[in-house]
C-alpha cells in the first residue's frame, strides 16, 4: 500500500463524469465544474433538463426492482428521431447517479457511471 491520500473528485455539471483534481486547479478547484471544453461550451440545455426529468418520471413509475433504459427517455421526448438524444440521455442518467437518486447497471450489476461502456440500465437507488 502506498499510503497516499486519494485525489479529490467531483462530477461534471453537464455529463456527470468524474473530474479528478489536478495540480493546475490547485487555486480554483472550488470553481471547476466541467470535465472538458466540450462540456463547458455545451452547458445544460432545456433538452438535457427534460431528459433528466423524464428519467426521474420513468423511475417513479417503474415497478419495484425494475430498470429503465436511457433510450426510453429519448424516445419519450422525440419518438421519430430519438437516436441523436442518446448521449444526452446517458449523461442525464449519470447526473441522476450524482444526485443520489439512481444507479447504473449492466447485467444487473451496479457500475461506475464514469467508466461504463455499452448498454446501461437505470434503477432507483436501493435503500
Amino acid at each position: 500500500m502506498s499510503g497516499r491520500t486519494p485525489l479529490p473528485t467531483k462530477p461534471c455539471t453537464v455529463c456527470g463524469r468524474t473530474i479528478t483534481w489536478r495540480k493546475k486547479w490547485e487555486r480554483n478547484w472550488g470553481s471547476v465544474r466541467y470535465c472538458s471544453d466540450a462540456c463547458r461550451r455545451s452547458g445544460l440545455s432545456d433538452t438535457d433538463r427534460a431528459l433528466e426529468q423524464t428519467l426521474r418520471d420513468l423511475l417513479d413509475r417503474a415497478s419495484a426492482g425494475s430498470t429503465v433504459c436511457p433510450s426510453q427517455a429519448a424516445r419519450a421526448l422525440s419518438p421519430q428521431d430519438w437516436q441523436p438524444l442518446m448521449q444526452a440521455s446517458r449523461s442525464a442518467a449519470r447526473r441522476l447517479v450524482t444526485a443520489g437518486v439512481a444507479e447504473l447497471t449492466q447485467g444487473g450489476v451496479v457500475v461506475d457511471p464514469s467508466t461504463a461502456r455499452g448498454p446501461i440500465r437505470v434503477r432507483p437507488v436501493r435503500r
